[in-house]
């Protein structure tokens, strides 16, 4: 297994961490994780491939779902009120 995988495998436990901490507490490791992870799937992708960067980016994207979707209506300048309908 590559060092880029295992990489990968210890991300996941540690959002999985994170997501178990209270969520006054999530805060500075999301971040941290959500500013990581791009780099950690362009690596995946290089050195294995668009198929594994592919199932690394889903993984992504369905673990930091709700985060992803409040920044995009921000830069939309989507109102807080129209987002929640």
């Amino acid at each position: 297994m590559s060092f880029a995988l295992i990489l990968a495998c210890l991300w996941v436990l540690a959002a999985a961490i994170v997501a178990m901490l209270p969520m006054r507490h999530q805060y500075l490791p999301g971040v941290a994780l959500l500013i990581a992870a791009p780099i950690l799937i362009g690596v995946i992708w290089v050195q294995h491939g668009a198929w594994l960067g592919g199932v690394a980016l889903f993984g992504f994207l369905s673990m930091f779902r709700r985060p992803l979707r409040y920044f995009y209506r921000r830069a939309r300048g989507v109102p807080e009120a129209e987002a929640r309908r």
